[in-house]
């Protein structure tokens, strides 16, 4: 019974891997799946299951690139800094300079003007006319043709300015 209670303190907080390493291993991952992510995904400002499946995969692939086998708390601290520092770094960067800016935040892409589908952009962003509509009347628009403009936003969201 005592055995189970018993902890090696030394393997909690002592990491086997050095803190260096970490960083180096925390940072090209962390880039990696930001470029990916960037260029790759941009959905519809909705997570559905696709997304939230690509996310859990990507995180259970990414830890094991990340840290190799990690057993120490600290360990896992530096990992998870490192990664928090890239995300506000990538942001901080983009509100300091127009190059990261677009980076960091793809420019809008015009759905809708006038009444009239950008199929060619809706294409590109691989968004279905049933995709839009569907988006479309969530926001209260019963039909594009009521539309002036609508974008998707770098963010990921829908924007959309009604005619009058």
């Amino acid at each position: 019974m005592q055995k189970i209670l018993e902890v090696d303190w030394h393997s909690v907080f002592i990491p086997n891997t050095s803190a260096l390493e970490m960083i180096i291993r925390g940072t090209l991952t962390y880039w990696f799946i930001f470029l990916y992510l960037r260029f790759f995904r941009r959905g519809t400002g909705q997570l559905n299951l696709s997304d939230l499946l690509l996310i859990t995969m990507i995180s259970d692939a990414a830890q094991n690139a990340m840290a190799g086998p990690y057993e120490s708390v600290t360990e896992g601290l530096v990992l998870v800094g490192t990664l928090v520092f890239w995300d506000y770094g990538i942001d901080w960067l983009g509100y300091r300079s127009v190059f990261f800016q677009h980076l960091a935040q793809p420019d809008s892409v015009l759905l809708v003007r006038n009444g009239q589908l950008m199929r060619q952009n809706m294409k590109r962003e691989m968004i279905t006319e049933d995709e839009l509509v569907s988006i479309l009347r969530e926001k209260g628009v019963e039909h594009y043709q009521n539309v002036k403009m609508c974008y998707l936003e770098g963010s990921g969201n829908i924007s959309v300015i009604e005619k009058k």
